[in-house]
């Protein structure tokens, strides 16, 4: 046994040994190369392109967004829509009415001169969404897109989301600090006369949208049917608390943008994101005009959005056991205590009181047990029932 173990011994120093550090080479410009993501609507939906820079592999991963360009989709029949320029790198145009007979392509004109052009792509008009569906499985909820084209023409399919939801803080707060002339704090009074809580900061939802790349194809498929999982809720997270929205997008694509996104997902499940660095074999069919060796990463496809939204109800998931890691402290309403105890916490409601209501203790909680805002928006969604 003991020459065993100096077999495996030896055999994995020989390994290490042998390793050698890699450096894999730099040929991106200093900028990054542009990163353009997203397509033009041909339907209800607003065209939205987010422009970034990719950044090196032992650099930050933080995103490098394009700002102060000029993008225009240009159709082959002189038709020309200017988008405007939002926060994050997107751009963004109202819904446009564009001619199934015609081309369109994305022009780009960076902030240093430089100018971008996708391919000439026809107009795509993808199916409606069958259905969107969960089930309770692996002890959470997962949630699956259902799809189909009868005349079996689109065979490929990318999906966006935007999920929301909403949540409640763990503790209602009716209190608030009183201060002094020099801002420091001398006790605790009730918010309001009635001594009713803040619902402003008690009742919040917040929204995320998709980072992932989500693709399907029926290609090796008889009958041009979706059926996939999208989303997965790990079972007692805040998602469903309360009340859940997903919104699904689906657009078909060409099967040039279908091939682009695949190697796109694998270089992704690989890296970490989308805006991670990407290797120059991503290169799709976005073309530099003033320089046409540099690399441009990107497919732009021409497609009408189908959109579907459904909601779950924390009652229709039974036991879900969300339970936020939250606590309170019962601090003494001087100033003393305060200072010590009191610090970094938001006052929830008395505890003691005396005969002529005045508060002798309070509880306290840390802010994001307590502010709802802290975490989401307490502006309510139109579209939320």
């Amino acid at each position: 046994m003991k020459h065993k173990y100096l077999q495996i011994i030896l055999a994995l120093a020989f390994v290490l040994s042998c390793k050698q550090v890699y450096n894999p080479p730099n040929n991106s410009p200093e900028t990054g190369y542009l990163v353009v993501e997203g397509f033009i609507s041909s339907g209800a939906s607003p065209t939205s392109i987010t422009l970034s820079r990719t950044v090196g592999l032992n650099e930050t991963n933080a995103i490098i967004y394009e700002k102060n360009a000029a993008i225009n989709i240009e159709g082959d029949n002189n038709d020309n829509f200017p988008l405007e320029e939002g926060v994050n790198g997107e751009y963004h145009s109202q819904p446009l009415t564009l001619n199934s007979t015609a081309k369109y392509r994305l022009h780009i004109k960076t902030g240093n001169g430089k100018e971008y052009v996708s391919d000439y792509a026809t107009v795509k008009s993808g199916p409606p969404i069958d259905s969107v569906s969960w089930k309770r499985e692996d002890g959470g909820v997962r949630i699956y897109i259902n799809t189909h084209d009868p005349n079996n023409n689109t065979k490929y399919y990318q999906w966006r989301y935007e999920e929301t939801w909403e949540f409640y803080s763990a503790y209602q707060s009716t209190l608030r600090y009183t201060t002094d002339a020099q801002n420091v704090i001398t006790g605790v009074a009730y918010r309001y006369p009635n001594q009713t809580a803040d619902t402003t900061i008690y009742r919040c939802w917040n929204t995320i949208n998709s980072s992932n790349i989500n693709i399907g194809s029926s290609e090796k498929l008889t009958s041009d049917v979706i059926y996939l999982p999208l989303i997965y809720i790990p079972g007692r997270a805040i998602k469903l608390s309360y009340l859940y929205s997903v919104n699904m997008r689906q657009i078909a694509l060409s099967e040039q943008a279908y091939r682009f996104m695949e190697k796109m997902k694998k270089n992704t499940e690989e890296l970490g994101s989308i805006f991670d660095p990407q290797p120059s074999e991503l290169q799709g069919n976005i073309h530099c005009v003033t320089n046409p060796s540099e690399i441009v990463i990107g497919f732009v496809e021409v497609s009408d959005e189908k959109q579907k939204r459904i909601f779950i109800h924390k009652d229709q998931v039974p036991d879900w056991g969300y339970s936020p890691s939250c606590t309170t402290v019962e601090i003494d309403n001087i100033v003393d205590s305060i200072k010590k105890y009191g610090s970094g916490r938001i006052p929830t409601i008395a505890g003691k009181t005396s005969p002529f209501g005045s508060i002798i203790t309070f509880y306290a909680a840390d802010p994001g047990c307590v502010d709802c805002t802290l975490s989401g928006t307490n502006v309510k969604p139109p579209f939320w029932p």
